[in-house]
């Protein structure tokens, strides 16, 4: 199987670089710890209360379906003053801003979540020319690859069959936007949105954002998102399940 699965990345990168038109240049990056914030700055975040006219309680122009759609457009960009008012924001605390984030995301069928502004910066270098990766997503006593295509400011997941099978024409099952409109606080909100429900869950979209971060964010993790973009030849599928405490199946 892993035999199986070095050959099937292989091809899906060569067929991205094609697809894409992206040459896959050496990533020079310095080395960096992972960090984020402490659960107590999030807990903080929670005993704020945060008045209704700092939200835009507009429609969120976005749509989940069971069903793969014809045509289906990935990436229409909502702006982030039309969710949250600007304005009247600008000068809040980073723990208000969180606060409101997650307010506002409740219960709307939306992954709402942040990272300091110099991570993103970090993850936005080393996606520049490190776009591809492929990630195990654990299901009952096998996993399904996911492949992850990190355009910053935006990531797409889709089923690496699925993209094996219909290329740029496959929709993602799981997109991915970052707003740096408060990196100057060191905050970068971000929002992920479950396309397709019969293909992922909110907890398994959850899961994989997390993951692929850390594989992009942790140096010894990133080592392995080089090799499938620079030295295809020797990535080994079963590097990633080691690093992640999955069974070589």
């Amino acid at each position: 199987m892993q035999q199986t699965t070095r050959v099937s990345s292989r091809r899906v990168l060569s067929s991205v670089a094609t697809l894409f038109g992206n040459a896959l240049y050496p990533c020079d990056v310095p080395r960096q710890s992972f960090t984020t914030y402490s659960p107590q700055e999030l807990q903080k975040s929670r005993k704020h209360s945060i008045p209704g006219d700092l939200v835009t309680w507009g429609s969120l122009g976005f749509c989940r379906t069971s069903r793969f759609a014809a045509g289906f457009t990935p990436l229409q960009h909502k702006p982030l003053n039309s969710i949250i008012n600007l304005e009247r924001t600008k000068d809040r605390p980073v723990e208000d801003l969180i606060a409101i984030w997650d307010d506002y995301h409740l219960g709307r069928g939306h992954i709402a979540t942040f990272m300091k502004a110099k991570l993103y910066h970090l993850l936005e270098q080393r996606a520049a020319n490190c776009r591809y990766f492929v990630i195990p997503l654990w299901r009952g006593s096998g996993y399904t690859t996911m492949f992850a295509q990190v355009q910053m400011p935006h990531v797409l997941f889709t089923g690496l069959e699925d993209y094996k099978a219909r290329g740029t024409q496959s929709a993602p099952y799981f997109t991915v936007s970052y707003y740096t409109e408060f990196a100057e606080k060191d905050l970068v909100l971000i929002r992920g949105d479950v396309v397709f429900t019969s293909k992922i869950s909110d907890s398994e979209a959850q899961w994989l954002l997390e993951t692929m971060q850390s594989f992009y964010l942790n140096d010894n993790r990133y080592k392995l998102v080089e090799r499938f973009n620079r030295e295809t030849r020797d990535f080994e599928f079963k590097d990633v399940l080691k690093a992640l405490d999955m069974p070589i199946l």
